[in-house]
């Protein structure tokens, strides 16, 4: 189970961490932490020396309600960091948060080599052809709407079957795009209420089905701290728990704020 990153093929059948960098003033979690150059750098460097494979880099805040970010400023956002980044690190896997076919290219043009969209092409009809021209390996998540109306979509009959559904005909349409390299990813937090979210999370081996690899980011969610009865900022523990149990079922890749945890939990997964 491989995706081909500009040439260097990633095996993804031991799972591997996603290290998470918004540079946007507003996200959940670390929104406005990494705004200048040597914030970036330090929180890169640590990501990469802590092991993780790839470092998603996003300059549009999903979070529920999100405060809307025209293309040109999330483009102006995103190119130099990606850029800096390579410049310094010049080995790192960037993948571009992104579901705007045209942020998407620049930032595959500045020296990225993954696509991360959080809407699997629904936001952007261009998406899917444009990554079928660059030929890069595409992150497909689950969600209804878009970051201000998700939210009020979590409706469902059956949440897996229906996701399975909406994923086999997101793969089918990449297919006929021409792209290679897919994965998927259950869209923890979007669209869904904390039962929901949990109802996925118990049901996550049904996506090995898909028989693609799988992206599971719960890092620091409100999944978590909302049950714990706290704050993003002491819900390490609980995503480390939550992390774990998506190993065992089938996870492939980690998203998350905190890489040297996610690192630790598939070392010692790995032993079972």
């Amino acid at each position: 189970m491989t995706i081909n990153c500009h040439g260097r093929l990633v095996d993804l059948s031991t799972p591997c961490v996603m290290g998470i960098l918004n540079v946007t003033p507003n996200s959940f979690y670390d929104g406005g932490k990494h705004s200048d150059e040597k914030s970036i750098l330090l929180k890169v460097e640590k990501m990469l020396s802590d092991g993780a494979t790839f470092i998603d880099i996003g300059a549009y805040s999903s979070k529920p309600n999100a405060e809307f970010v025209s293309e040109e400023e999330e483009t102006v956002r995103l190119v130099p960091i990606v850029e800096m980044v390579l410049k310094h690190f010049p080995e790192t896997l960037i993948s571009i948060d992104t579901f705007r076919a045209n942020v998407a290219k620049a930032g595959i043009e500045s020296g990225a080599c993954i696509i991360n969209d959080i809407s699997a092409g629904g936001l952007d009809d261009k998406m899917m052809s444009t990554v079928a021209e660059i030929q890069v390996p595409y992150i497909m998540m689950h969600m209804k709407g878009n970051p201000q109306t998700m939210q009020g979509l979590a409706k469902y009959e059956n949440i897996t079957k229906e996701m399975l559904v909406y994923f086999s005909e997101k793969i089918a349409k990449a297919r006929a795009y021409g792209i290679n390299d897919l994965i998927v990813d259950p869209g923890f937090g979007f669209a869904k209420t904390l039962e929901q979210n949990f109802e996925v999370l118990n049901n996550l081996e049904l996506f090995q089905m898909l028989e693609l690899p799988m992206l599971v980011g719960v890092s620091r969610k409100s999944m978590i701290y909302k049950v714990l009865e706290t704050e993003a900022d002491f819900a390490l523990n609980g995503t480390t728990v939550l992390n774990t149990i998506a190993l065992q079922k089938g996870a492939n890749i980690l998203r998350v704020h905190d890489v040297k945890e996610a690192v630790e939990a598939i070392k010692l997964v790995s032993q079972l």
